[in-house]
């Protein structure tokens, strides 16, 4: 059988020869169609270069081919026409591009088609049936005029689509049509693209698509409906497309990929894939008699697709930076979060670090700067401990260290004295373990020999701050995991709560607690909460503290609450 090929050229001329004559070489009669908005002299340059095959590569008539616009849907008329007209022997017309590249010998093709000589090779599907559309209109595109660019008069556009809705506005359908779409990109038999074009209703029907969105999506995908005997509802160019519906450009990396797919062409190809097109040159990969399965690969284009837009859990690109909410998890692992512990014992931070395994920083939000492990003044990935820095953008800092640390699990000291721009961030983080002995914040201020007069004001603001930070991990938003102990009842079970802590936090960890570092003496710590309340600050978030020295014994401490769920 005969098949005819009509390309409509944009730009890449170079390319585009390659392609035509690989195609006319094959023996392909060929209809070509050069964008109009090609200036004339170098159109006539581009098609003297086919002097000596003019008897099977011919030029039609010229449009101008803007994109979502009408006129390469009149393009591809005019190059058909001429196909039909000049070439009696072809039975099937494919439509290419001059980016689409052969991949199999044209042979193949040839021999494909012949054995399915009553069937359409074209994607159509009902526009009410299929969520395709990316970004765009889906059934308005048919009840909506756009007489303006979407590219080059994007206000118009925009602004007389909400005046049409505003409306109401409703197009009236030609009598008989179906909207149907699919890609521009077919393989049509020469009855049923005869009678698309000789339809009686044309006038009508272009006049009514002329006005269509991207009616080269809808037109001859609609029309085909109405004249094919038989629809082979896809493609037969491998065409790919990212999140936001823009093709796909392949180069000498997908080569293995396209090879793969065993897809008798492809598009679009980079203009300077030199390995795919010196495959073309070759005559092809022979595939035998193959069937094309473009859906091996998209798995492939589908993990592609999901790096791209989710990323790296904690890692940050540009496209997800400003919105809240894209990134792939907020950090890339989970960290600890220690709140009170190291104000009630000497040496805590080398004692978890050599407990669990961890890397454990301190005071990383205190106000003079962050405290990296071992006091360092920078960190992994040159990060400062200057506040002003870490303070420019807190959440990043964070992000920025867990994601340098990945490998340890981080661990940091956090309190109501620390910068509070990521309490929220920490609470709503599944990565986060925290652990928060409220009230503890009084403990420094206890051994600090001032008087309760002096320290009445600075207590007042940390139970504050505390306060909210709480509300923070009670919310109904925290997805960290969360424990908390008031400081009465960390004091009445402390190997308890770092057990669970420890647990929490490096979960491999086997074996008997190790003896806990000592703590702090706290003689007198009650009395001076009573003077704090006796100067009218309450610090109840410390919980009942008694201030008699000798307190009567009391019942065993209530475990601490989950104020969410465990993760893994």
């Amino acid at each position: 059988m005969s098949l005819g090929v009509v390309i409509l050229v944009h730009n890449a001329l170079g390319r585009a020869t390659e392609v035509i004559r690989h195609w006319a070489g094959s023996g392909c009669p060929v209809v070509v169609h050069v964008d109009s908005a090609m200036r004339r002299a170098r159109f006539e340059r581009f098609r003297a270069g086919f002097d000596d095959i003019s008897d099977r590569v011919l030029f039609c008539e010229r449009h101008r081919c803007e994109w979502g616009g009408w006129g390469i849907v009149a393009a591809t008329q005019a190059g058909a026409r001429m196909m039909l007209d000049r070439f009696d022997e072809v039975e099937h017309v494919y439509l290419a591009s001059g980016s689409c590249v052969p991949l199999r010998p044209v042979s193949e093709l040839k021999a494909y088609l012949a054995a399915r000589r009553d069937t359409d090779f074209i994607e159509s599907a009902c526009v009410a049936d299929v969520p395709w559309t990316v970004g765009g209109l889906s059934e308005e595109r048919f009840t909506l005029r756009f007489p303006f660019s979407w590219k080059r008069q994007r206000w118009a556009f925009d602004r007389y689509v909400a005046l049409q809705r505003r409306l109401g506005m409703r197009r009236r359908l030609p009598e008989g049509l179906v909207p149907h779409m699919g890609s521009q990109w077919w393989c049509l038999r020469r009855a049923t693209l005869e009678a698309i074009l000789s339809d009686p209703q044309r006038p009508a029907l272009d006049r009514y698509f002329r006005r269509v969105w991207i009616p080269d999506e809808s037109y001859f995908q609609s029309l085909a409906r109405r004249w094919s005997n038989r629809i082979e509802s896809r493609s037969l160019t491998m065409a790919k497309f990212d999140f936001q519906g823009k093709p796909h450009l392949f180069y000498d990396d997908h080569l293995a990929l396209l090879r793969r797919s065993d897809c008798f062409v492809a598009r679009k190809i980079w203009p300077r894939a030199q390995a795919i097109y010196a495959q073309m040159a070759a005559g092809g990969h022979p595939a035998q008699d193959a069937e094309p399965a473009p859906a091996r690969i998209d798995r492939v284009f589908a993990a592609a697709t999901e790096r791209r837009v989710r990323g790296r859990a904690g890692l940050y690109m540009q496209s997800r930076l400003p919105n809240e909410g894209w990134e792939n998890g907020f950090t890339a692992a989970p960290y600890g979060v220690l709140e009170g512990f190291a104000e009630l014992h000497e040496g805590f931070e080398a004692w978890f670090a050599a407990a669990s395994g961890a890397t454990v920083h301190g005071h990383l939000f205190a106000p003079e700067g962050a405290e990296f492990e071992g006091g360092a003044a920078l960190w992994r990935g040159a990060m400062s401990n200057h506040a002003a820095l870490r303070d420019h953008d807190a959440r990043r800092f964070l992000t920025n260290l867990i994601w340098n640390g990945r490998g340890a699990r981080q661990v940091f000291q956090f309190g109501p004295r620390d910068s509070q721009h990521v309490s929220w961030d920490i609470a709503k983080d599944p990565n986060a373990r925290i652990g928060v002995i409220s009230g503890a914040w009084a403990v420094p201020l206890f051994r600090s020999g001032r008087t309760v007069a002096d320290l009445r004001d600075v207590a007042a603001r940390l139970q504050e701050a505390e306060a909210d930070h709480l509300g923070a991990l009670r919310s109904p938003h925290a997805k960290a995991r969360i424990r908390i102990w008031t400081l009465a009842e960390f004091l009445e079970a402390p190997e308890e709560a770092l057990a669970q802590m420890l647990a929490d936090i490096a979960p491999g960890q086997a074996g008997p607690l190790p003896t806990p570092p000592a703590r702090l003496p706290l003689d007198g710590f009650g009395r001076f909460l009573q003077e704090m309340r006796n100067q009218g600050m309450h610090p109840y978030l410390t919980g009942d503290i008694p201030a008699d020295p000798n307190p009567r014994p009391r019942r065993a401490a209530p475990k601490p609450y989950l104020v969410s769920r465990p993760h893994a």
